[in-house]
Order: C-alpha cells, then structure tokens, then sequence
C-alpha cells in the first residue's frame, strides 16, 4: 500500500483562512481539498503489509510534547515563473516541528527508509499540472500572509489511493502528543 507520515491541518480558522485565499487566488492549479490539508513528514511510497505494521510497532512508541505553529506567508516550488507546488509556509514552531520530524525520521531510518530531501516545513495549498506562467505579483500580496495557529498534537501514518477525482487519504495510525 501506498503510504506516507503527515501533520494535519485541522485547525478551523486555519482552514477557513486558506480556503479562502484558494478561492481568491485566480490561477489555473488545482486547490488541495481542505481535508487533506497537512505536512508531509516523510513519503514512504509503496510498502508491504507486514513493513506497514512493524513501521505502526514502532512509531507507537513516539513522544512529543504538543505544540503549536503559526501558519504565514505564501511560496512555490520550484520558482514562481515556473511553480508546480503553492504552498502555505509556517513561522513560529518550526524548531519544535523540524525537531518532531527529525525523531520521526530516525525511527523511519531503521526500516531503510531515509528522505529524499531535506524537510521543508510547508503544506501544499495548489497542484499545477500545466504551465501557468509566472505568478510573483500573485505571491506578492500573500508573502506575509498570516493563517492562523494550528496545534501540533498528533502524528499519523496515512494510506494514499490515486483515484481520478484526487488522493484519497486514509489513517492507518494515530499517534497523539503527551503533556
């Protein structure tokens, strides 16, 4: 199964916040739909049953403290003349979330599953499949665009289904922060 460790976004003012700049922003991308707003932790890929649970075993035993980040500022991947990605960026937190992920990653590590790429704390708001030309006076007015707060308090492993109307994301694991 197709798999991944992600962040949700759950916080309702956050959401209602990007919800409506993705209503605002007229580009030609596809908005991520709100429920499957999150940080991506790590992308496994395709993964056996049996690894899926030992990797469950394992990232059960995960602790953090709860903590919250704010959410600022609207970018792209990989350059605004050429975006592929728009994202939401964060602000004050990101030591906690770099630290969560980091402990996340080291427990990923034993089961031969290393990142591809340094984390960079964002969460996808547009998919662009086309070419839609440059968008840096779009990006302008949100680059200090302020979201909101979310509270960083669980930690999932999620099963992704690719249908034809978007991902389908399932929680396969819920692991929740202590105090």
């Amino acid at each position: 199964m197709r798999i991944f460790v992600a962040i949700e976004i759950n916080d309702k003012n956050v959401l209602d916040s990007i919800s409506k700049i993705q209503s605002e922003l007229k580009i030609n991308a596809k908005p991520v739909k709100i429920q499957n707003l999150h940080f991506t932790v790590q992308f496994l890929g395709e993964v056996a049953d049996q690894m899926v649970e030992k990797i469950s075993r394992d990232l059960c035993d995960l602790e953090f403290v709860p903590f919250s980040i704010s959410l600022s500022g609207v970018g792209v991947f990989p350059k605004p003349n050429n975006p592929r990605i728009v994202w939401v960026g964060t602000s004050d937190g990101i030591n906690e979330l770099e630290e969560l992920v980091i402990n996340i990653q080291k427990k990923l590590l034993r089961f031969g599953f290393s990142p591809d790429k340094k984390f960079k704390p964002h969460v996808t708001m547009f998919r662009i499949k086309n070419k839609i030309g440059d968008i840096t006076n779009e990006l302008e007015k949100l680059s200090r665009h302020y979201f909101g707060k979310q509270m960083i308090s669980e930690v999932k492993l999620k099963k992704s289904e690719l249908t034809p109307n978007g991902p389908i994301y399932t929680d396969l694991l819920v692991v929740k922060g202590r105090k």
